[in-house]
């Protein structure tokens, strides 16, 4: 349902959107889990490890994709807020467009030049072919994935955060469906992992443009909509490109941890891969806030209400601190437990290696929560330098720290990288905002 952000109470609006967004990325992160589970139980450590490797690698376009097809849709949301509808559909179909040149470039680097890609990374021989053809099918579903989030992103742009919701879970369920039916009965190994990702996303996309065309009757694009703006394009490039560039350089440090990481073999990387994929679902209600944030304030900024925006942070960070804390505190009673699910025999030196890392991100999980709010808030109101240059210092930090401190400590050193990074990344983003607000507030007051 589509949903004015600009009147009403902001911590209920920010709920009531935030829920199914959260419900949406457990269920993503379901998939996730699942996924390296029925590969690291069916298939062993080295099919797991395999996987975990490459997993960066498919991010980096991934995050890429998201953070340009997001970055356009900002455009899409304040032109909501300020009642332009004309301007709405004008800025979907420009969006197309962009999306498909930035398909077929992401495409043809990941066919041509995988093969080095993975030998930059350090990816060890053992498990480099099962690897290339992992990431050799997943470079074919990007254009597929690419116009799901950009449709999904239009949605949310309008104030409904449950459309969505219904074709995440339903890709996700059919995702592991597949996954499982291909490789415990086809016996496709790393193969069937991927091609199951691919046949279920495409499904998911052919059934949404359906359903959307049908029942968002404000979206349905006419001739004159596709009529080219030099000043349509140029607007949301302003902000697409530099959320793109900020995705691909904060996947790039986690290629350069993961890079470390493979240097020590396939036990650690095992390990790290299901220790992130356990932080990864522990910390999605900190992203769920952020993401709705990013909507929150993109419509009241085109709305031109301030205030709203300053309520909407305020009643954040507060949430962000209490889930913080909770996830904190769960990860690390329960996450030993987590790990060894993932193994289909008992390896002590996986199982301790991810609890370790656990034990030391879990403390820094406030920071990490802080940059999803501050950083969509900038992003929804047009600021996407300040994030940019937050994503530039967590590379350098992230980097920094996973080369030093793992030759220092060994692989341990690794699991200080990101909480360095978030710390760093989170005081940029919070200055940025109180910096952006007070501009704000004297533009306000010279136009009035």
């Amino acid at each position: 349902m589509i949903q004015n952000l600009t009147k009403g109470n902001p911590a209920k609006l920010i709920v009531l959107f935030c829920l199914p967004l959260l419900i949406g990325n457990f269920f993503q992160q379901l998939y996730n889990i699942t996924d390296i589970l029925i590969v690291g139980r069916l298939l062993g450590v080295n099919a797991l490890a395999a996987v975990g490797a490459t997993a960066p690698i498919f991010f980096v376009f991934l995050l890429i994709s998201f953070g340009f097809s997001n970055g356009l849709t900002v455009i899409t949301a304040q032109k909501f807020g300020a009642g332009d509808m004309d301007g709405v559909r004008s800025s979907i179909t420009h969006a197309v467009r962009a999306c498909a040149v930035l398909c077929v470039l992401m495409t043809i680097i990941l066919v041509f030049f995988l093969r080095p890609i993975l030998r930059l990374m350090n990816v060890p021989l053992e498990i480099e072919n099962d690897a290339y053809t992992f990431m050799s099918i997943l470079s074919f579903s990007l254009a597929i994935i690419v116009f799901y989030n950009l449709i999904s992103g239009v949605i949310r742009a309008l104030g409904d955060s449950k459309t969505p919701l219904y074709f995440l879970v339903f890709s996700t369920l059919l995702n592991i469906v597949f996954n499982f039916v291909l490789i415990y009965f086809f016996k496709f190994g790393v193969a069937g992992s991927a091609l199951g990702t691919l046949l279920a996303t495409a499904i998911a996309l052919i059934l949404c443009v359906i359903y959307v065309y049908k029942k968002f009757e404000i979206i349905r694009l006419k001739k004159s909509d596709w009529r080219y703006d030099k000043n349509m394009l140029k607007e949301g490039l302003k902000i697409a490109v530099p959320m793109s560039v900020q995705f691909s350089v904060l996947s790039i440090s986690m290629m350069v941890i993961q890079s470390t990481c493979n240097s020590f073999g396939p036990d650690i990387i095992a390990a790290f891969t299901a220790a992130l994929r356990i932080e990864q679902l522990a910390t999605q209600p900190l992203l769920a806030l952020g993401m709705a944030m990013a909507t929150y304030s993109a419509q009241n900024c085109g709305a031109k209400k301030l205030a709203r925006i300053r309520q909407g942070v305020r009643f954040t960070v507060i949430v962000s601190f209490l889930i913080s804390l909770s996830a904190s505190l769960l990860v690390r009673f329960v996450g030993r437990d987590m790990i060894s699910v993932f193994l289909n025999q008992e390896n002590n030196l996986v199982i301790e290696t991810g609890r370790s890392y656990l034990s030391i991100s879990t403390l820094f999980y406030f920071f990490l929560g802080l940059i999803f709010i501050f950083r969509n808030v900038l992003q929804g109101m047009g600021k996407a330098i300040l994030p940019l240059i937050a994503s530039f210092a967590e590379l350098f930090l992230r980097s920094f720290a996973a080369i030093y401190l793992a030759a220092v400590m060994g692989y341990r050193g690794i699991f200080y990288a990101s909480p360095i990074a978030w710390v760093g990344a989170a005081g940029i983003v919070v200055a940025g905002y109180i910096l952006t607000i007070k501009n704000f507030k004297k533009n306000y007051k010279k136009r009035t």
